[in-house]
């Protein structure tokens, strides 16, 4: 039986963009000798494996990528969606290296592979938090070797966005990402902060650190709004390393609205 809970399954095209960007940059896509990705509870639609795979492939066109739910409905549903894509009925391309199966956390692979990444958003939401250890250890369990679990949190239409990199070594990074335009703090992203950490963000914590000074460098450098937002952002981030943050990447991670930090820096206190 697949383990774990149905989730809302609420689903929305391009919901997923800025972690599939992360995920197409990173070293352990791009250095893997066969990469298999799953999209764990996709939800109601299809769709963000389909989007997942059509972004992926722009830099491993030998991808392939499984969408696992636990509903057989929903299998069913994607499967229906996909006979229209090899139809050559939708804007994704009829040979897109993507297939749906039925399981959970347990991440069944059918020939007995093991994903380089294993990508579940908007799935331990619903969770308690002394829930994610197990689920992060079964998923990381099943990881390819050099393998990630990509876990985390979004709002609707995939503007506000944070995740956690996991190994079967434990969390590596905390990332999150942010459409700039009209933005009014970076601390909006509390709201979508993944299960490990959205209850720690009170006073004494490290994420709560981390949020209250971004929020202090992007008032700071408000005067750069007139250029635009990605300079101010950029000015922020760089001022945010510059108190001692272990901001990673550069500029051109930053410019897309991204901030990833080691796990350690906002790792919840004992």
């Amino acid at each position: 039986m697949p383990v774990g809970s149905i989730t809302r399954g609420t689903t929305n095209t391009n919901r997923l963009r800025r972690v599939d960007r992360w995920i197409a940059h990173s070293p352990v896509l791009r250095r893997s000798t066969a990469p298999l990705v799953v999209d764990l509870g996709y939800g109601a639609s299809g769709v963000t494996a389909l989007e997942l795979h059509q972004r992926l492939r722009r830099v491993r066109p030998d991808v392939r990528v499984l969408g696992l739910e636990i509903a057989p409905e929903r299998v069913r549903r994607a499967e229906a969606q996909l006979a229209r894509v090899r139809a050559g009925e939708t804007t994704f391309a009829p040979d897109a290296d993507v297939s749906f199966g039925l399981g959970g956390f347990e991440v069944p692979i059918a020939d007995g592979g093991r994903p380089t990444v294993i990508r579940a958003f908007n799935v331990l939401r619903q969770y308690n938090e002394a829930d994610v250890a197990d689920a992060w250890h079964r998923m990381t369990s099943r990881l390819a070797p050099g393998g990630m679990v990509v876990e985390g949190t979004c709002d609707e239409i995939g503007r506000i966005a944070s995740w956690i990199a996991v190994t079967p070594n434990g969390p590596q990074t905390f990332t999150i990402s942010l459409r700039l335009a009209e933005l009014d703090l970076p601390s909006i992203v509390a709201e979508r902060l993944p299960k490990a950490l959205i209850h720690h963000n009170v006073p004494g914590e490290p994420v709560h650190a981390l949020l209250t000074e971004l929020d202090r460098q992007w008032r700071t450098h408000a005067a750069l709004s007139v250029y635009s937002p990605v300079q101010r952002w950029l000015a922020a981030v760089a001022s945010l390393r510059a108190a001692g943050w272990p901001v990673q990447g550069g500029p051109g991670r930053w410019r897309l609205g991204e901030l990833t930090l080691p796990w350690s820096a906002v790792a919840p206190l004992p």
